[in-house]
């Protein structure tokens, strides 16, 4: 099955407020446990960069996993950041730990020229030029920093991608469904990736499938 773009950016607030009341905290939960498994001797300190943190969920579990270090949450959507300061604003023991900022790949302009991890869930497949993420690793990474990426991998048929959204989603806003949907035709094949990381120049990073829709992209700069 051929890849199926979608849109870079979720802009609507409906279609942003939907996202970040789904019940991502399985996936979300096993992203953290993936770095530490990956990582376990990651010690928190310094900037970590989160790129397209959506509504913030990873971004502000990863300032309270590591309080030596400041996390800055990095999306294009600005009803996805208006959702991950309200989430943000709750939690005051986060002040100074976290910040959130609006940028698109390639062009980031991030404000430390380095970052001690990068870290991104669920971006990849969105991105019509997938190569600007790497860009930025290769760009923002500081040398042997952890970088971690997570995303959907392409079902071989649309039948298939209905039955995992059946299974994960049945109970889930339509607006959520169809979107899930979509971001898996739109997903990348794991040799895709490989082919992707070898154009970059980061054949160091590991591809491999983590569960029965996500794969997994680690290793250090």
């Amino acid at each position: 099955m051929d890849r199926q773009l979608e849109p870079e950016l979720m802009t609507e607030p409906e279609q942003a407020r939907a996202y970040a009341e789904a019940d991502f905290e399985e996936p979300n939960s096993r992203f953290l446990a993936l770095f530490e498994q990956c990582f376990p001797g990651f010690e928190g300190e310094g900037y970590i960069l989160d790129v397209g943190c959506g509504p913030g969920d990873i971004t502000l579990r990863f300032a309270e996993r590591y309080p030596g270090a400041v996390v800055h949450g990095v999306d294009g959507a600005a009803a996805m950041l208006d959702l991950a300061r309200l989430e943000a604003g709750r939690r005051p023991a986060l002040q100074g730990h976290v910040d959130f900022l609006q940028a698109t790949l390639p062009d980031l302009h991030l404000p430390q020229a380095r970052y001690a991890a990068i870290i991104s869930n669920s971006l990849l497949h969105h991105l019509h030029q997938p190569e600007g993420l790497w860009q930025c690793v290769r760009q923002y990474a500081r040398p042997g920093a952890p970088i971690l990426v997570m995303d959907l991998f392409r079902p071989n048929t649309p039948d298939e991608a209905r039955e995992l959204v059946d299974h994960y989603a049945a109970s889930e806003p339509e607006v959520l469904r169809k979107d899930f949907f979509n971001s898996l035709l739109a997903a990348f094949e794991p040799q895709e990736i490989r082919r992707q990381l070898q154009e970059a120049g980061l054949t160091q990073l590991t591809v491999e499938p983590c569960s029965d829709r996500h794969v997994l992209v680690h290793g250090h700069a």
